[in-house]
């Protein structure tokens, strides 16, 4: 337990203008992939801007190379200290707003300890917990720059899977340089066991078409005879996996590496208990590959997902018609070791081999906003920020996890070669993607304090003291 409180004492006494921020940039619906929202992505854009420069960086841009517009920031004026790229995003997903219970979506409510809003957790208050962190930190050291080199990549198209995110990167790498990314755009394990997410999985999206007749037909008139896709859909999606939960394509699994010792131990280490997990996460069961631990199927094992299936009438009245055409989305989480253009030729085989006659097909990948996994490597960044982490949420230490989602971690890793670092607030419990989103603000000011303490260290040397007496830059 840290016996210095300055900095959580000092977040404990902002909390309501963190509440006040956070609330402000929940209002702007920055949706992503909706036409009629674009101009609220822009909105989003410059109102992070502002923050960013009325928190001192002399530098603010917004890039406008990519669908949807991203932020960038510099603060560097600490000579011989580390600089640190910050990245995240602030686009939000979709919603239905029928589905929510605690507030409309953007209209920010704090109800027992959450703020409730589309993007409270995922991922605006991610990055105001940078800012934050940074006003903590010179704050309590008395400094008037940053200890570390600090720049901000932050996105508005991650959520469609950051299609712009290469080009970017490309037309502004020389601005880029770092000597690490910290990813925050990931959860945490739980908010009373501190964890440092090491990996994550890859993502390749598919929508497999299956077709019968060539058109919708009453079924009095065919039932029987006519090909239903429905049927063959269903068939071909429940072969997918074998009797021990394992996905069923050839060569699925011929680079998926084994669980190291070392790995295996990390996760046994993190406290699981299925009930809470179960009411955590709200999905009534645990289900999976079999012999491998709940935990290691989540975040070291791929899976496959079907996220969206329809077929016939799935609302208003019933024809009683054999559809013309039945379809699936489907998200396959890919692990160290695997490619997802490699999983993607896997399924056009199968499917190809598999499709019973009589029906046709059309099979498309998301290619372009395919994530490949990554792990990061051993870094002393990992074990500062462990360090910090139990520090910013009073715990003896922080464990190591993974995070079953994906992310641009391997193309930021590639492109800026650097080590990319994950760190963020986010908890199951907050929702992500779902209805009544929110965000803990507890939990924001512990990983606000985690970070104050992470410039703090990874700052200390030599030129500690000549970025501390550099004069404050004006804007």
């Amino acid at each position: 337990m840290d016996p210095d409180q300055r900095i959580p004492d000092y977040l404990h006494g902002h909390e309501g203008e963190i509440l006040d921020r956070l609330s402000e940039w929940v209002r702007i619906p920055s949706v992503a992939g909706v036409p009629e929202r674009a101009h609220n992505l822009v909105r989003s854009a410059h109102w992070l801007a502002a923050e960013l420069r009325a928190n001192g960086f002399p530098t603010t841009e917004v890039w406008s190379d990519a669908e949807a517009p991203a932020v960038f920031a510099e603060w560097a004026q600490a000579p011989g200290a580390p600089t640190v790229l910050v990245y995240s995003h602030h686009d939000v997903r979709a919603v239905k707003e029928q589905n929510w219970g605690q507030t409309a979506p953007f209209a920010p409510v704090f109800r027992d300890g959450r703020l409730y809003g589309r993007g409270s957790s995922d991922a605006k208050g991610q990055i105001l917990t940078h800012l934050w962190a940074l006003r903590a930190h010179l704050h309590t050291t008395g400094r008037h720059v940053p200890a570390v080199n600090l720049k901000f990549l932050i996105e508005g198209e991650e959520e469609e899977g950051s299609p712009g995110l290469a080009k970017l990167i490309e037309l502004h790498r020389s601005k880029l340089d770092a000597d690490v990314v910290i990813f925050s755009d990931t959860l945490l394990w739980r908010a009373d066991h501190p964890a440092v997410c090491t990996s994550i999985r890859g993502m390749l999206g598919a929508k497999l078409e299956v077709f019968g007749p060539q058109t919708d037909v009453h079924s009095g008139a065919v039932s029987g005879v006519a090909p239903n896709p429905a049927f063959e859909l269903s068939r071909l999606l429940a072969a997918l996996h074998d009797q021990q939960g394992r996905i069923a394509l050839p060569g699925f699994y011929a680079n998926v590496k084994e669980i190291p010792a070392q790995r295996k131990a990390e996760l046994a280490a993190l406290p699981f208990d299925e009930q809470n997990w179960l009411a955590r996460s709200q999905t009534s069961a645990v289900v999976g590959e079999e012999g491998y631990t709940e935990l290691e199927r989540l975040w070291e094992r791929p899976a496959v997902e079907i996220i969206a299936l329809a077929a016939g009438d799935p609302e208003g009245v019933a024809r009683a018609a054999v559809p013309q055409k039945a379809s699936a989305d489907l998200s396959f989480r890919t692990v160290e070791g695997q490619e997802v253009l490699a999983v993607g030729e896997q399924l056009e085989r199968w499917v190809k081999e598999n499709i019973s006659s009589g029906y046709g097909y059309n099979l498309s990948l998301s290619i372009e906003t395919s994530q490949e996994a990554y792990r990061t490597p051993d870094s002393p960044v990992v074990e500062a920020l462990a360090r910090a982490m139990a520090r910013g949420f009073g715990a003896e230490t922080a464990g190591r996890m993974g995070n079953a989602g994906g992310g641009p971690a391997q193309l930021l890793a590639s492109a800026l070669e650097v080590p990319v670092v994950f760190f963020g607030t986010g908890l199951v419990e907050d929702k992500w993607h779902d209805s009544d989103e929110s965000v803990r603000l507890d939990v924001l000011c512990a990983g606000a304090a985690t970070l104050a303490y992470l410039w703090e260290e990874l700052g200390a040397g030599p030129s500690g003291q000549q970025a501390a007496d550099s004069p404050k830059n004006e804007n």
